[in-house]
């Protein structure tokens, strides 16, 4: 690893460490209030357990995390930090396998990637950041401003395509999405451009409405690409804490999710319910958001996210 990249990885994790801090505060000091001199007994293991629930890893997940420990060895009179630690060890280990980056597969032009998720969970400026970091690692993006039932979702898709030198199709306002999103991938095609990112609506008061949109979509796509999309990303709020469970539920209903990714995790006291997402799902975490910039959304590192989280430095 080169100085300078060594350099951005450490200020990625302290952006990650000071974003997790609303979520590592309450558990690393609750481990702290709870572990004091005491034996991990059952009643330090029952209050840790409840200090887990309560930072959004859910009653099934913490239980699993607190089996574990009850089968670590420690001292006789343990210590915060060594808990923190093993603790750590253990959310890694239950998050590492789903630790996986959005990887653009340049044969396809394009690599065609369906982008779905409530609206207000940080969709089209997701989009808008993983658009400049594909185009800053050398590929083509072209963007598709498929929730044409936002002005608002429009417009912020064409400043990011300003920004970041990508095409954006776009239509007016209610337009049809399935419509956009054939054209989208037809100038793709005919540019050789290697990743089209579909936007789309997100409105889960009906879902019957959400799913015949989504539904359409992708049947319109396919007649360009059998495959198409070949990656169908849901984006989530860290904020919403269990929601986000349930939003998992409706989406992989509705659409084929493919992997996720968390935003708002600086926002949130909540940042436990990934480790929840990890272990009941198992759906590829392909980055995380702790910020607005686009240095802020990165791929999501096990490691370094069970350490923050708990409250431990780098």
């Amino acid at each position: 690893m080169s100085e300078t990249e060594g350099t951005k990885k450490r200020g990625w994790l302290r952006r990650l460490r000071d974003g997790l801090s609303r979520s590592s505060s309450k558990v690393g000091d609750g481990i702290g209030a709870i572990v004091t001199k005491r034996k991990l007994d059952e009643e330090t293991l029952e209050e840790l357990e409840e200090l887990l629930i309560s930072a959004d890893l859910g009653v099934e997940t913490a239980g699993k995390v607190i089996d574990q420990l009850r089968g670590m060895r420690f001292d006789k009179d343990i210590d915060p930090e060594s808990v923190r630690e093993a603790l750590a060890e253990i959310i890694a280990g239950i998050v590492a396998p789903v630790a996986r980056p959005l990887d653009v597969d340049t044969t396809r032009k394009p690599h065609v990637v369906l982008v779905v998720g409530v609206n207000g969970s940080g969709k089209t400026t997701t989009i808008g950041k993983l658009a400049q970091q594909y185009r800053e690692a050398g590929h083509s993006v072209r963007l598709a401003a498929g929730d044409t039932f936002r002005a608002a979702a429009v417009e912020q898709l064409q400043i990011w395509g300003e920004r970041t030198g990508c095409p954006v199709t776009a239509k007016e306002t209610g337009a049809d999405a399935a419509g956009l999103a054939y054209d989208a991938l037809e100038a793709a095609r005919a540019n050789g451009e290697d990743l089209l990112l579909i936007d789309t609506a997100g409105r889960l008061q009906n879902k019957a409405n959400l799913m015949a949109e989504l539904e359409k979509i992708i049947r319109v796509l396919r007649k360009l690409d059998a495959h198409a999309p070949h990656d169908t990303v849901l984006v989530l709020d860290a904020t919403i804490g269990q929601n986000t469970v349930q939003q998992v539920q409706v989406f992989e209903q509705l659409v084929n999710v493919s992997g996720l990714v968390l935003t708002k995790l600086d926002g949130s006291a909540r940042g436990g319910v990934l480790v929840q997402l990890a272990d009941g799902y198992g759906l590829p975490v392909h980055a995380v958001g702790v910020g607005e910039t686009a240095d802020d959304l990165r791929p999501f590192s096990a490691e370094a996210y069970a350490r923050a989280l708990v409250g431990l430095s780098e």
